[in-house]
């Protein structure tokens, strides 16, 4: 096992991944920024270093500075997290190059399913299947159209290098195509620095599933169940659960199958997620992307098969074996995760803000996630993620009982939360159900 290990992240995850890396007897080393200092993660470390002002550019993103406190402290690995360095293959390289263990996967796998076209291509070549789309970065708005004709409308417009949602949008016929395409090939340019643009297919009612695998040490990949995805705003997760309430048993293994083979056709190692769509009406799937990385809803997985992914990356990197028999794995009952945003519940804006009161729920089956305390700052530099609060039940309606619980007894004051919004969707008949899409969101808040 690895004696210490350096998390190049901030927040939950990074007090998430602590945790596990204390438990194991593996020395956790933190890196902050400025305005990161009192937030729990650097004081529950074993050793917390600064690497710069607020911004990310010259903190959590500045690859020279993360080496140098790695250097600094001894640390014989590090931990990405998700978001930041995690999914950039330079880094990781460098990592390595410096003898440290990278826990995450081969810089090349992070490499190949970075570039979205890149990923929908390998992925056919391996049998997986794929929407209608572009095999090529579309260069032109009249290229677009060419291409737009050619798929069918709808079609979605997307960064080839991105994530996020971030310049994704809808067009549903050619009157609208050339402004999404400019609107996207500019968004994609400033954010990630590569203007390349796909088209895919676009979905109507889809549900958004994805696949959490392990590649392990010794080459084989396997999958550890699915994750429905379908509440987002702006084409990002606020809800998650396991098992998907819109998958049938004989989907399931198809996509789960899917999964292995995205993975083993990249060589895949470590933690990752196969994302796909899924089309309810015709019953079927397509692949969307891979996260190359831990997914920030990881905690369903975790409470419905007992495994601790955390602890199973650092056995992975050190190449060791899982320390669960993947034959016997069954998973049991049902998990929510809650996102909880330092937002306004109906516009979904970032909300600032000093926490004033902090008062978490707890009670059987209720797991918080949390990364911040009574008492810190929420500031404007980053994500406004607060925490995750995840419950898990025998069943979908004694696990959706005990989220409404949960949420009603979580009490955070000063910036404003996305907590209404959360005790709204519970309360809604459509997600109740388990009927809904990616669209739930557009009709709880018209």
């Amino acid at each position: 096992m690895l004696n210490s290990v350096l998390v190049a992240n901030r927040g939950e995850i990074a007090r998430r991944v602590i945790t596990t890396a204390r438990r194991l007897g593996i020395r956790a080393v933190a890196v902050y920024s400025e305005a990161d200092e009192g937030l729990p993660f650097v004081a529950e470390a074993d050793e917390a270093v600064l690497i710069g002002p607020p911004p990310p550019a010259q903190s959590y993103l500045d690859s020279g500075a993360v080496l140098a406190a790695a250097r600094r402290t001894g640390a014989a690995a590090i931990h990405p997290g998700y978001g930041f360095l995690s999914e950039n293959p330079q880094f990781a390289r460098q990592v390595l190059a410096e003898g440290l263990t990278w826990v995450g996967p081969p810089p090349r796998a992070i490499e190949r399913m970075g570039d979205k076209i890149n990923a929908r291509n390998l992925m056919a070549q391996a049998g997986v299947p794929v929407a209608a789309g572009t095999a090529e970065p579309v260069t032109s708005a009249d290229a677009a159209l060419a291409e737009a004709a050619r798929i069918g409308y709808p079609v979605m417009v997307k960064a080839a290098a991105g994530g996020g949602g971030i310049g994704m949008s809808v067009v549903r016929d050619a009157g609208g195509l050339r402004a999404a395409f400019e609107t996207a090939r500019t968004r994609a340019e400033r954010f990630f620095g590569d203007p390349a643009i796909l088209l895919e297919r676009y979905i109507e009612r889809a549900r958004h599933v994805e696949v959490q695998i392990l590649g392990l040490a010794d080459g084989r990949v396997i999958a550890l169940g699915e994750r429905d995805c379908s509440v987002q705003r702006r084409h990002q997760k606020v809800a998650e659960e396991t098992p998907s309430p819109g998958v049938d048993a004989t989907l399931r293994g198809r996509m789960l199958a899917a999964a292995v083979q995205a993975g083993a056709a990249v060589g895949y190692r470590n933690a990752g997620t196969v994302e796909c769509l899924v089309d309810g009406a015709a019953g079927d799937f397509v692949f969307l992307e891979m996260n190359t990385r831990l997914q920030v809803e990881h905690p369903v997985t975790e409470l419905v098969t007992g495994i601790d992914l955390v602890e199973q990356q650092f056995r992975i990197a050190a190449g060791e074996d899982v320390s669960f028999d993947e034959a016997a794995v069954q998973p049991h009952g049902h998990a929510l995760e809650l996102r909880v945003y330092a937002e306004d519940p109906v516009r979904f804006l970032p909300s600032p803000g000093t926490i004033t009161q902090w008062e978490e729920p707890a009670g059987a089956g209720v797991r918080v996630d949390a990364g911040y305390a009574a008492g810190n700052p929420v500031t404007p530099f980053y994500d406004p993620l607060l925490a995750k609060l995840c419950v898990h039940g025998p069943d979908r309606d004694e696990a959706l009982a005990r989220a409404r619980e949960a949420v009603a007894a979580f009490r955070i004051t000063g910036p404003r939360t996305n907590l209404p919004f959360h005790a709204d969707l519970l309360a809604s008949r459509e997600f109740s159900s388990g009927d809904y899409d990616t669209s739930i969101i557009a009709r709880l808040r018209p």
